[in-house]
């Protein structure tokens, strides 16, 4: 199979740029060689629009309609799949903060459960109430300062203002365990070890390549489903991210053949089916596959955003709200993901109770421990 992959949306590590909340990624896979086989009719298309290539942000509406049934008929005759992820970059820099200061691992604090089951979705969901604009600001500013005594100045702050506001959760649990995790990082930030050391290390955490791992996940589940191997794997070509999404791939491609475990009632990670297949980097000027993910990127986020769409244009995309695959990275996607779950979870037995409250207590016991001694 083949894959072209854009991206949209792309402000790097400014996570708050107002006019672009979301990062999106678009997949295009065929069993065909779209590069070739749509080169002569988007050649032609070009030439009616007098253009060198369809950029649909310079086209838009006006520009495209005319174009939209020979782009329908194109779709039709390669029946290709249209993906699409996207990343909201503002919940980004809480679900980052979360995951370093409230990692069991780092933090004692915090309860195995807290952080190894899906009930740290719900503490999650719970802590993000407690923070506003600015906070999440100063949060990312931290993970991202390469000095690692101010991201631990910054850090320490964090956790004091976000422990000032936890007395409005509603819950007495949740405000103990958030206000104890919190403490614990504000007194030992250095055990925490939240900022990045380097400037090649801040890339691998921005939303870029955090959607770019939606992106390989996806691919390798088409390859799954359809039983097949991929021929090549095409992504736009720009010079910041492209050699971490480089290593991310060949990462991934490693770990294809090894099991992977994760903590119970939390998604398996799965490896399995990752292309071993090194990706390529092109330009939509010379890449029509890429081409055609312009195009229906710029269709799917203009729907989905609300904003002025011609009817002719959103035929392009109608066919792949069924048979294409979306995921996002959001704190809404989290909690209606999650609400679900939790809606569904059978009552435990008298003995499952038992046992679960055994467990508890003894891991309530070690948190204490913890926190006393440091």
């Amino acid at each position: 199979m083949y894959f072209y992959v854009d991206e949209s949306g792309h402000t790097g590590p400014n996570l708050f740029d107002e006019t672009q909340p979301m990062l999106y990624y678009g997949v295009l896979s065929s069993k065909v060689n779209v590069d070739l086989l749509a080169e002569d009719s988007l050649r032609k298309l070009r030439q009616r629009a007098k253009v060198l290539r369809l950029h649909a942000n310079e086209l838009g509406n006006g520009g495209l309609v005319p174009l939209a049934s020979e782009l329908l008929a194109l779709q039709r005759r390669l029946n290709f799949r249209f993906d699409l992820y996207r990343v909201a970059k503002p919940d980004h820099a809480i679900i980052c903060f979360f995951d370093q200061v409230f990692d069991h691992g780092n933090n004692p604090a915090i309860t195995w459960t807290g952080y190894w089951t899906p009930m740290r979705y719900v503490l999650l969901l719970k802590l993000a109430k407690l923070f506003d604009k600015d906070i999440a600001k100063q949060a990312w500013e931290a993970r991202i300062e390469t000095d690692s005594d101010k991201a631990d100045a910054l850090l320490t702050s964090v956790c004091m203002e976000l422990r000032s506001r936890v007395g409005h959760l509603p819950d007495a649990r949740s405000r103990q365990l958030i206000s104890d995790t919190l403490e614990w990082a504000e007194k030992n930030p250095k055990k925490i070890y939240y900022n990045t050391k380097k400037k090649k290390d801040k890339l691998q955490i921005t939303p870029n390549i955090i959607g770019f791992q939606s992106v390989m996940h996806g691919i390798a589940s088409r390859l799954k489903t359809k039983k097949a191997k991929a021929a090549a794997i095409i992504v736009d070509q720009q010079s910041q991210f492209n050699k971490a999404q480089k290593s991310l791939s060949e990462y991934f491609a490693a770990l294809s053949d090894l099991p992977a475990a994760n903590g119970p009632g939390l998604p398996a990670i799965d490896f399995s089916g990752m292309p071993k297949i090194p990706i390529e980097f092109a330009s939509s000027a010379n890449s029509a596959g890429l081409e055609l993910v312009d195009l229906h990127l710029w269709v799917f986020k203009r729907t989905m955003e609300g904003k002025e769409l011609a009817p002719e244009l959103y035929r392009l995309i109608e066919p792949h709200l069924y048979r294409g695959r979306t995921d996002e990275i959001s704190l809404n996607a989290i909690a209606a993901r999650w609400e679900r779950w939790f809606e569904e979870l059978p009552d435990p037995t008298p003995e499952q109770l038992e046992r679960s409250q055994s467990l508890i207590a003894y891991d309530e016991e070690r948190r204490l421990r913890a926190i006393q001694g440091g």
